[in-house]
């Protein structure tokens, strides 16, 4: 529940600014639960499309904001989040989307299809190196939105799922549920791993020489999460010593990583440009969410994807 201090302070419409431009999806949001899109001076509300760069000094009157973007990291570390009204952010808005684009590089590692795009029908290399999911165990390291769509997904193609969460609490479809603190053993028992966990200290470098010795010469890593989670250096070691048997990542560090960096170089890595959630239908894919927190902010009700800025998400 909303607390007294985070309650809405005054009677519909419910005054909200959407910030720095006034998306149409977003403004549409708005709109559906009766409210009015107004300049930031008025707002009771702000959604702000954008990162820490330019965020607006807020005004007193501005009791919640929502933030379109998962990670919240940047806005923490820029000193952006108080403790004076509620604070949200798009964590599992974007779930079903970036659970598709998981899947679709795990099969395209395990299945060989980055290694034969690289060459011209290469069949005795690639044929004895092509895995099937069916019959392999894969961790997901960090389970919650994103896990709950991948689950079903990785049990339609004949895997085990392994869920590693901060709590333990059980994972809908998973066969096993970890807390945190078992990862490195999740490592162990895994064929592959999927990074869906938010960049905390506690998950910097979560990919190190270490946890890489843990798994098998044909595990891939995937990464839909943050770039920090890995240590690229490791990995590039891991990967040319044959320690795993390939990387898919859709984030990096830094992000993009400087044109001569290694990884492009092996024919196991393959690197999307952080498209897993198009830029392009953020706010579209955004928008019912928002209209179902504000139908919920206007009713003190519980909301969704509320920021805990002590821990970093």
């Amino acid at each position: 529940m909303t607390t007294d201090a985070h309650a809405p302070s005054t009677a519909l419409p419910l005054r909200v600014a959407v910030e720095p431009h006034p998306d149409r999806h977003l403004v549409a949001a708005v709109q559906r639960v009766g409210g009015s899109v107004v300049p930031l001076a008025q707002a009771q509300v702000l959604v702000w499309v954008g990162g820490p760069d330019g965020f607006p000094a807020l005004p007193d009157g501005v009791e919640w904001v929502a933030l379109s973007t998962a990670g919240i990291e940047n806005f923490v570390a820029a000193g952006t989040v108080d403790d004076s009204r509620l604070w949200t952010n798009a964590s599992g808005f974007y779930a079903r989307g970036v659970a598709e684009h998981a899947l679709a590089l795990l099969l395209a590692g395990t299945r060989q299809v980055v290694r034969s795009a690289r060459t011209r029908w290469a069949k005795d290399a690639v044929d004895p190196a092509v895995r099937s999911l069916r019959g392999s165990t894969v961790a997901i390291i960090g389970a919650g939105g994103i896990g709950r769509e991948l689950t079903p997904m990785l049990i339609a193609c004949g895997a085990s799922v392994l869920a590693v969460n901060r709590s333990g609490r059980p994972v809908g479809g998973a066969d096993v549920t970890m807390a945190a603190e078992r990862t490195r053993e999740a490592f162990s028992r895994s064929d592959h791993v999927v990074l869906a966990a938010p960049d905390t200290p506690e998950t910097r470098h979560l990919i190190n020489d270490h946890t890489l010795g843990l798994l098998q010469p044909h595990s891939w890593i995937v990464n839909v999460a943050r770039g920090p989670l890995v240590d690229h250096d490791a990995l590039h070691r891991a990967l040319v010593a044959g320690t795993i048997g390939g990387a898919a990542l859709d984030v990096t560090d830094p992000e993009p990583l400087p044109r001569d960096h290694p990884l492009f170089d092996l024919k196991n890595v393959v690197i999307t440009p952080h498209v897993a959630n198009p830029a392009g239908r953020l706010t579209e894919e955004m928008a019912p969410y928002l209209t179902e927190n504000l139908r919920r902010f206007m009713a003190e009700r519980e909301m969704l994807s509320v920021v805990h800025a002590g821990r970093g998400y």
